[in-house]
């Protein structure tokens, strides 16, 4: 099986796809959507959003990054993805289920789904203007405001040249709330032609074997599942029970991180980033849980840094200690 990262605007960004891909487990990754509205777009956008491009289009761990577009005009669409898949982009998607009120109301993302002849159309003039040898791809939602049209909208991807489908389980309407409704991408797995991924409420691998079941689909896309914790695709691939990822390996990565993002972005940011991720990871990691409080109430940058190493170095230290006790043991 495959298993994919999600594209997630603002979370999961060219750091941490970096990050997660260095874990292991991971097939491919698909970047947060690049908005085309009004003009086809400079190069300086898809390799800001899109680095990866530099280096072949994979991550420093050499998974392939595939670049996702959003937008409605089948004109601009074509010329964008043709100026991605010039600059070596290993294969286009196209975003057809951002829920997003912002992206909605430009009509863009999942509102779309209420009308399948403009996604054929779409999805049409992308492919004849990308070369064959450039996947393209489609991720989907099971419609806007209900399911009515959801098998048609599947078709009209696959029909209009998209070679793989990947379905998040849940309207525009239902959001993120469980539960995802793997049935219907079962549903649409039967009625298109095209290899369909699964994407929606995967925590676990006990989520991951009955999302397979339920949907009949080979491969899986993981979202919020891999940022709340980030060994979960090497934990689903080794068929283990335990996670390859202690605590103190994520605080090795929420200070790698911090790194990153602090060289990257405005300082008022990088504290955001931080509780954002500890935010996901509180739900494997009862730590992170104690770990968000604490940093609430931190200000400056050397102070949040200082708390990390600090709550690193504790854990190490009662991990040796706890080494020393199981060596008298014995």
């Amino acid at each position: 099986m495959k298993i994919a990262l999600a594209p997630m605007e603002g979370v999961v960004d060219p750091v941490m796809r970096d990050i997660l891909t260095r874990v292991g487990g991971i097939d491919y990754c698909v970047t947060e959507f690049i908005r085309v509205s009004d003009k086809l777009l400079p190069r300086r956008v898809y390799q800001r959003l899109c680095p990866e491009l530099e280096t072949g289009g994979l991550t420093a761990a050499g998974v392939p990054v595939v670049l996702q577009l959003l937008g409605s005009d089948p004109e601009l669409m074509a010329v964008n993805a043709r100026r991605a898949a010039e600059m070596g982009a290993p294969g286009i998607d196209l975003n057809f289920g951002c829920p997003a009120k912002t992206v909605n109301k430009n009509r863009g993302g999942a509102v779309l789904l209420d009308e399948p002849e403009l996604i054929f159309r779409i999805v049409s003039a992308v492919r004849q203007a990308v070369p064959e040898s450039v996947p393209l791809s489609a991720k989907m939602r099971l419609g806007n405001k209900d399911k009515t049209r959801a098998l048609e909208s599947a078709a009209a991807m696959a029909e209009a040249g998209a070679g793989l489908l990947t379905v998040h389980a849940r309207t525009k309407i239902e959001g993120y709330r469980p539960p995802a409704h793997w049935e219907w991408i079962g549903r649409i797995r039967e009625h298109v032609r095209v290899p369909v991924v699964a994407n929606g409420e995967v925590w676990t691998p006990e989520d991951c074997k009955r999302c397979i079941e339920v949907s009949g689909c080979d491969d899986v896309m993981i979202g919020r599942g891999l940022i709340s914790h980030p060994g979960l695709a090497k934990q689903i691939k080794s068929q283990d029970a335990l996670s390859p990822c202690d605590w103190s390996d994520v605080l090795q990565l929420l200070l790698d991180y911090f790194a990153r993002v602090e060289s990257d972005l405005a300082p008022k940011y990088v504290h955001g980033r931080i509780k954002q991720w500890l935010h996901q990871l509180k739900r494997h990691y009862p730590e992170a849980v104690v770990l968000f409080e604490r940093i609430k109430t931190v200000t400056w940058l050397d102070q949040l840094r200082d708390l990390l190493i600090t709550e690193l170095q504790a854990v190490q230290r009662e991990s040796r200690y706890d080494d020393q006790i199981r060596c008298l043991a014995r």
